[in-house]
């Protein structure tokens, strides 16, 4: 009785997805343009509730997607960002009216949006990417990515940030713009997070230098050398999320040594059971497809990691870090 009552506390942590892409229409059935199954958004949002999600912050990547973001948060209750990928950026020059025209409506949706239900809480997913220059060339993304964080200071916001195979460049830009210190507090900033954080050890410990929150999902867990970085990231600069429909956990990931031993009630709760896309049964999850749900097995691997703390006290901590850096007073 006594371990069914602590598993029944351990699935109350609570959670925020600060990275979730629920814009994407695999949420809805459709890939890659085909539907494939029933649309199952709303049970996708259920088993959240049921996983301890209590809130999400819905992921914007272009001017488009971040509106479409914002629909959805004042829909259901969540939060958005507002900005472009990195992998997006060549919008910015193929926008009527050019560059300063998308930077500009990027400006008037943040104006709009920064209060009450469903608003903006941080100004991206922007950053640098450097795996994936075929869409958008350094040099570009290099412009377009200063060009935002003009808008983080102009409105106080934290920033939502990408970063891959680009350090050092990611870096001289945010210190370049007055990133470099406090999270750009002293120019109008307000820190942020770099999500999906699969860098290595001393970019992690420059990034909480300069005083940006880290940010981990399923991707950030794949190698003995990704654990050993989501050991060394401070606790009181940890944020969760899924980056779901990506970044699953797999049992081919370093992470399944550690979610072998998470509880069969908990397993249930953040891993339901699953079938092919074509197989699609209402009320089963997707498999390859991520959901929110996934984010308390997050939490366990890395509360697996620091065995100072409970499962419960981390998925609190994480809480708070992320209510104070977003401005979610209302969930506090």
């Amino acid at each position: 009785m006594a371990n069914s009552l602590q598993l029944r506390a351990k699935s109350m942590a609570r959670f925020i997805d600060i990275g979730v892409n629920l814009t994407d229409p695999v949420f809805h059935g459709k890939y890659h343009g085909k539907t494939k199954h029933d649309d199952d958004f709303n049970l996708v949002l259920e088993r959240s509730r049921v996983a301890g999600v209590k809130s999400m912050i819905i992921t914007g990547g272009s001017l488009r997607e971040s509106q479409h973001a914002l629909k959805l948060a004042k829909e259901h209750g969540f939060y958005a960002t507002v900005g472009c990928h990195p992998t997006r950026s060549a919008e910015f020059d193929k926008f009527k009216g050019g560059p300063e025209a998308y930077l500009n409506a990027l400006d008037d949706i943040l104006r709009d949006n920064i209060k009450g239900n469903g608003r903006a809480v941080a100004v991206g997913e922007c950053g640098l990417d450097y795996d994936r220059t075929h869409f958008a060339a350094p040099e570009v993304q290099k412009k377009h990515f200063r060009s935002q964080l003009s808008l983080a200071k102009k409105y106080h916001l934290p920033l939502f940030l990408h970063s891959r195979a680009a350090h050092k460049d990611f870096v001289s830009i945010l210190r370049e713009e007055g990133f470099g210190v406090n999270g750009g507090k002293e120019v109008g900033g307000n820190g942020g997070v770099v999500h999906s954080f699969t860098g290595q050890l001393d970019e992690l410990a420059e990034l909480m230098s300069m005083g940006f929150h880290i940010s981990v999902n399923g991707c950030s867990l794949k190698t003995a050398d990704n654990l050993t970085c989501a050991q060394a990231i401070h606790l009181d600069l940890l944020m969760l999320e899924t980056d779901a429909p990506w970044c699953s956990m797999t049992g081919a990931h370093a992470s399944k040594t550690h979610l072998n031993a998470l509880p069969t009630l908990l397993n249930n709760l953040f891993f339901p059971g699953s079938v092919k896309p074509e197989k699609f049964v209402l009320g089963k999850a997707v498999k390859g497809r991520n959901e929110p749900c996934s984010i308390g097995g997050v939490a366990w691997v890395i509360q697996q990691l620091h065995p100072e703390v409970t499962y419960e006290e981390l998925a609190e901590k994480v809480w708070k870090n992320t209510v104070t850096v977003f401005g979610l007073d209302e969930l506090s």
